[in-house]
């Protein structure tokens, strides 16, 4: 075999600009265009979505529009739990590949958990709760879209409540109807809908989850493990590991699958998608982005010293690893940014290097592009992280 061929943090820099849709000659048309080339974006902050959508835009004024209509009207984005237990926003047609490749496991322990929780407390049975299901199922299909207080009133049963840990520290009340639809999000039969709120709130009806064929969990893998090392790729094993959540031996199996090439990297030895370890050219022009907390780009790589300094992540991210809001030139994590109480948006930058006179205006454009789009709409990120918290407070 021959030697790996080398790739640097200036072409995988590249690689970003253009895969990631950040770059000007490469941002989207659709906010499915978007997601598409990102395959996943992050769906815990509702607010995520939007702005990583607007930010990949080449025209971000109808971004609230557009994402709306691709979310709850054309359902061709669809929010649902994914990798590492966690909410993200996906193209419908991915719905049977994440499912498959990552729901199927978590669903089991998560509905196991649900059943010990309710004995453990004497609450009703199995065969109780499989009722309760398909009654608040039912329901939801009918009302098309519906909050768990409205679905209660189809189903009273789901307002019954249980002591979680009793006895422990941490006990507490947990309603039926909390947890079941956690369960049966994880499981794929539900979705998140429309939120009750603007387009930043974090409180929102329930829908029936689109159908999807039911595939092969290694056969699934591999076919997400493609998509993401094309959009991504290269990445280490640790880097693909801590995206999917998936033990070792799967990210190995799906490597091995889709014929994925190791090629070197500054951290070891890194994959790519089996045909793209040859180089890239650049974006042509240094570029200029303001990304969301939680965005993920920022959050798509576990080893990120190629494109963010590590004595900037203290004041970058929270205490459980989530990112708040960065700006970017040419590649780079240079500062962060807030949105002040009167909607001010305002930013700072904390990695000078190579940031001059031209990155300063790039920047302002950017901050200037964004504040244009959201307009009056006050940004909080659900995570909080110092630098965030500094600026939005001035």
């Amino acid at each position: 075999m021959g030697a790996q061929r080398y790739i640097g943090a200036d072409e995988r820099r590249a690689r970003l600009a253009l895969r990631q849709r950040l770059a000007g000659p490469a941002r989207a048309g659709t906010p499915e265009e978007v997601a598409g080339a990102l395959v996943a974006l992050h769906g815990t902050d509702p607010a995520t979505v939007y702005l990583a959508v607007g930010a990949r835009l080449a025209d971000p004024a109808r971004t609230v529009e557009e994402t709306g209509r691709a979310l709850y009207e054309d359902r061709s984005l669809v929010r649902m739990h994914g990798m590492r237990h966690t909410v993200f926003v996906f193209p419908t047609a991915l719905t049977a590949v994440v499912h498959a490749s990552t729901g199927l496991a978590v669903a089991a322990r998560e509905r196991a958990a649900l059943l010990t929780h309710m004995a453990a407390a004497g609450a009703p049975d199995a065969a109780w709760l499989k009722e309760v299901e398909e009654s608040a199922l039912a329901a939801l299909a009918r009302r098309g879209q519906a909050t768990a207080t409205e679905l209660a009133q189809d189903e009273p049963r789901l307002r019954e409540q249980f002591v979680y840990a009793p006895g422990k520290s941490y006990e507490g009340m947990h309603t039926v109807s909390t947890r079941l639809l956690r369960v049966l999000g994880v499981e794929g039969k539900v979705v998140r809908g429309r939120p009750l709120g603007s387009w930043t709130s974090s409180r929102f009806r329930w829908a029936v989850a689109p159908a999807h064929a039911e595939l092969e969990p290694a056969e699934a893998q591999a076919e997400l493990l493609r998509r993401w090392l094309a959009a991504c790729g290269p990445a280490t094993e640790a880097d693909l590991k801590w995206w999917t959540g998936w033990r070792v031996t799967e990210v190995r199996r799906a490597l091995s699958a889709i014929g994925a090439e190791p090629v070197a990297l500054d951290e070891g030895t890194g994959y790519v998608a089996g045909g793209d370890a040859g180089p890239v050219p650049g974006p042509g022009e240094p570029w200029a982005a303001l990304l969301p907390a939680l965005d993920p780009t920022a959050m798509g790589w576990q080893q990120r010293d190629w494109y963010l300094a590590p004595e900037l992540r203290p004041r970058l991210f929270d205490g459980s690893g989530n990112v708040g809001p960065t700006v970017w030139w040419d590649g780079r994590v240079v500062g962060g940014w807030a949105q002040r109480p009167d909607g001010e948006l305002v930013w700072r930058i904390l990695d000078e290097e190579g940031v001059g006179r031209e990155a300063l205006a790039a920047i302002e454009s950017e901050a200037e592009r964004l504040s244009g789009w959201v307009g009056t709409t006050r940004i909080t990120p659900r995570f909080r992280t110092p630098l965030e918290k500094e600026l939005a407070t001035g």
